[in-house]
């Protein structure tokens, strides 16, 4: 009558929905009592267990913990009466037989319960009533789970890492102001958690990790607490903009308004006497200067330029973050988080050992797409209307010099994530899931992606195909040594866990676009046949089939008739 399940299911977009399913699906079909408990937390690595407890009986939810919480357990309770789950077995014509016979074969031995049964009292009764209410199961939007799943699991990783923060790279774009949410939402749970119990674990792990230990007094029935989540902000969370004459004013605004929003420390520091000391060596030594495309350089130097800023900026994050405690007056360490996207580590759109490597990154295995959804409810959840300005600007890494402009103001920045991969982010999420969750190598998805892509021609999509597989196999090598990251999707490129396949690839893929080629040249031969054969209908003399109908004024047969000669 009651089974018990003691899960370890960590959590993934939209994976609660399948749970749900599942059980409810089984006790609907048998009947009976399902309790459905779940761990919760952070395994020391990348995945997260969202707890989400549950009772279901005979296919309904009674019950149901919340999925995503900052404290280690919690408990739901349920009164069920095992007579209504042996009446709705008896009500099934394939289970009566059997619920009888199990009736004589097994008596029930009834047990004593008074003394548990006295705190449950809800009136006058000797018995409490039977929960029979059924509960709307809760399921968050992804967009929220994008948010929250991340911030339980960093939560997780600072208290027991005995960190005393977070520092962020934040650069005004989307990727980055996606991590400091997660960070604000993070603070959100702490604060109020801490509010509803100031002497409990989770209060007790804020002090901990805010240093805030020697301000609790045995005696004192108000120790410390932050005052609200911008306080808890200002003190764990350490923003940056890192910016060089080739970041515009625009992103540096963005970065400051979304820091004063969400509540953190920010600096605005500008790296580029150092990116200029960098190339001062290089030229001493090598008597040569490299240049922009666009002031006469090579794509090799143009490439070098963008590189050693993105790296710089690296080196830096780490000592900010090392000597940030001892500016402000405290000790520890500070966590550096690192903010690329699954789509961009499945491309290779990134430096190695620039800001996407990290101590830990919350976001590594979400989509572009998820994370621009998540910033828009986060703007009304959290009402900072800055976060919807930074998900319809367009991303861009400011790396190469601003494009001036005839008139007055600041130039525009021309450089733009998806002109720069020569793919979407929509099409990036299309080749990822193919891939990885439907293993499809180069030729199966051409075959799937030129149906589903109707609207492009074969040879389209074949160079889509192929451009995809160059770059994701030339840049395989950067997720060797990819930053630990939260793990969200199945199609996660990380290959020190989820993804375990070679770096070295031959990038040319000779069999493989082969195929696809003589698939691009079959099909365009069947467009050329295929016209070639359609011949001008010219309708005359309509014979009489019984049915007809009238377009434009002209006699035509009706459709499910036979159809008229022609002359």
């Amino acid at each position: 009558d009651i089974i018990g399940n003691g899960s370890g299911s960590h959590h993934e977009l939209r994976k609660l929905d399948t749970r749900l399913d599942l059980l409810t699906s089984a006790t609907s079909k048998c009947g009976g009592v399902y309790l459905y408990a779940n761990q919760r937390g952070c395994d020391g690595g990348r995945m997260y267990f969202d707890g989400g407890a549950m009772i279901i009986v005979n296919g309904r939810v009674v019950v149901q913990a919340e999925q995503f919480d900052v404290r280690d357990v919690q408990v739901v309770t349920a009164t069920v009466d095992l007579e209504e789950v042996r009446s709705y077995r008896a009500s099934m014509p394939s289970f009566g037989i059997q619920s009888a016979n199990l009736a004589r074969e097994h008596p029930r031995n009834f047990v004593s319960c008074a003394t548990s049964l006295s705190a449950t009292k809800t009136s006058t009764s000797s018995f409490p009533h039977p929960t029979i209410a059924q509960v709307h199961p809760k399921i968050h939007l992804p967009e929220e789970e994008c948010c929250f799943g991340p911030a339980c699991w960093l939560w997780d990783f600072l208290r027991r890492s005995g960190g005393s923060g977070f520092f962020l790279p934040l650069s005004g774009g989307a990727d980055s102001s996606a991590v400091a949410t997660i960070v604000s939402s993070m603070c959100h749970m702490v604060a109020t958690a801490s509010k509803a119990d100031p002497f409990g674990e989770v209060a007790n792990e804020c002090r901990r990790v805010c240093r805030m230990q020697e301000t609790i007094d045995v005696d004192s029935v108000s120790p410390w607490i932050p005052t609200d989540h911008r306080d808890l902000a200002n003190r764990i969370l350490h923003t940056a903009f890192m910016g060089t004459s080739n970041s515009s004013s625009v992103t540096n605004s963005r970065a400051a308004r979304l820091a004063e929003s969400i509540g953190s420390y920010h600096l605005s520091i500008n790296i580029d006497a150092i990116v200029d000391a960098v190339l001062c060596v290089f030229q001493i030594t090598t008597g040569k200067m490299p240049q922009f495309q666009s002031s006469g350089g090579t794509l090799g130097e143009d490439l070098a330029l963008q590189n050693i800023q993105a790296r710089i900026r690296m080196v830096t994050a780490y000592m900010f973050a090392q000597l940030l405690p001892w500016v402000r007056g405290t000790n520890g360490f500070l966590l550096v988080l690192g903010s690329a996207n699954v789509d961009e580590g499945l491309r290779g759109y990134m430096t190695k050992y620039d800001c996407s490597s990290a101590d830990l990154n919350p976001i590594g295995a979400i989509s572009k797409l998820d994370l621009k959804r998540m910033l828009v409810w986060a703007r009304i959840e959290y009402d900072m209307p800055i976060l919807e300005e930074i998900a319809s600007a367009p991303p861009t890494a400011e790396l190469r010099p601003i494009v001036a402009t005839d008139g007055e103001g600041e130039g525009e920045h021309t450089q733009t994530d998806e002109d720069d991969m020569g793919m979407t982010y929509e099409e990036l999420g299309h080749f990822g899931r193919l891939r990885k969750l439907s293993r499809c190598g180069p030729v199966s998805m051409f075959r799937k992606l030129r149906v589903t892509w109707s609207h492009l021609s074969s040879d389209q999509v074949a160079k889509k195909v192929k451009r995809f597989f160059y770059y994701y196999s030339v840049n395989r090598h950067k997720m060797c040594t990819i930053t630990p990251a939260y793990h969200a999707e199945g199609y996660s490129p990380d290959d020190n866990r989820f993804d375990l396949r070679q770096f070295l690839y031959n990038t040319r893929w000779t069999r493989q676009f082969a195929m696809i080629d003589n698939l691009v040249r079959k099909d365009e031969q069947n467009v050329t046949v295929a016209s070639s054969n359609i011949k001008p209908l010219s309708i005359g003399r309509v014979k009489s089939t019984g049915s007809s109908s009238i377009a434009n004024g002209t006699l035509l047969p009706h459709p499910s008739a036979a159809v008229a000669s022609s002359s």
